[in-house]
């Protein structure tokens, strides 16, 4: 890659192996090189928006990267002009799994990602630490903290829903 939006060949193989390789070096520059300049992020988060260019979608996964530990690609189903991926990271030490959906554009680039990931005391870990660092990078300082508060509300429920409620429902479980 030297330029950014121009894959090495045009080659689906060498995007995605680029994209993999950001990700797992946590380098957003990088990732950004295989975007198309329209690119659109689905977030896993919210249906309220999405990240729109490659701008935006570059400063988003230097804010994620900063707060997820080790992202490791460990599975993908390639189709014609599709790719998924599927990646395990950490998030304040909880195992975080992820799905990603990426759709390409007639020159190959990344144009559509959306994201999919799970378990839910994971994913509030996530929503907890990330947006706080998305607010402060926009220089909110403010909204950072309410975005902390909010999300120790969330992550605090859907952790202790995990631990005390969800194994009422376990297979196999008397009583």
């Amino acid at each position: 890659m030297g330029t950014a939006g121009q894959p090495a060949g045009g080659d689906i193989v060498d995007v995605i192996e680029q994209w993999k390789s950001a990700g797992e070096t946590a380098d957003a520059a990088l990732a950004a090189e295989v975007l198309a300049d329209d690119a659109v992020l689905i977030s896993p988060l919210t249906d309220g928006f999405a990240f729109r260019g490659r701008e935006q979608i570059r400063e988003l996964l230097v804010s994620a990267f900063e707060v997820l530990d080790g992202i490791r690609f460990d599975g993908e189903v390639r189709g014609d002009d599709e790719v998924v991926l599927f990646a395990t990271t950490t998030v304040r030490g909880r195992t975080l799994n992820e799905c990603q959906r990426l759709r390409l554009d007639d020159s190959g680039l990344i144009r559509e990602l959306t994201l999919y990931m799970r378990p839910l005391p994971a994913v509030t870990a996530f929503t907890r630490a990330l947006g706080p660092v998305i607010a402060r990078a926009q220089g909110h300082a403010g909204t950072a903290r309410v975005l902390t508060a909010a999300g120790a509300l969330l992550d605090g429920v859907a952790s202790s829903g995990d631990r005390t409620f969800m194994p009422m429902a376990a297979p196999g479980r008397s009583g």
